[in-house]
């Protein structure tokens, strides 16, 4: 089957690109503000905060494994017995 250049089976490439004409943006009237400065950040308090929470993961885990030990437990002794 002959491609749309007259190649059989053959990839001729993209098609040739023209550069746009000069000035074809539309002009800029606004500028934007310039970003603004972010607060400074609390290091201790953050790690502070960092520790709390690591502390309750912990301790939710802890209880979720416990939970978890106790049901093993009665099912194994319901096995057993």
């Amino acid at each position: 089957m002959a491609g749309p250049s007259g190649d059989v089976g053959g990839y001729s490439g993209p098609p040739p690109t023209t550069a746009p004409p000069p000035g074809w943006r539309p002009p800029v009237h606004l500028q934007p503000a310039p970003p603004r400065q972010l607060p400074g950040q609390d290091m201790i308090a953050l790690d502070a905060q960092e520790q709390r929470a690591q502390r309750v993961t912990w301790a939710i885990g802890a209880i979720a494994g416990a939970v978890l030990v106790v049901l093993t437990c009665l099912l194994c002794t319901r096995l057993l017995f």
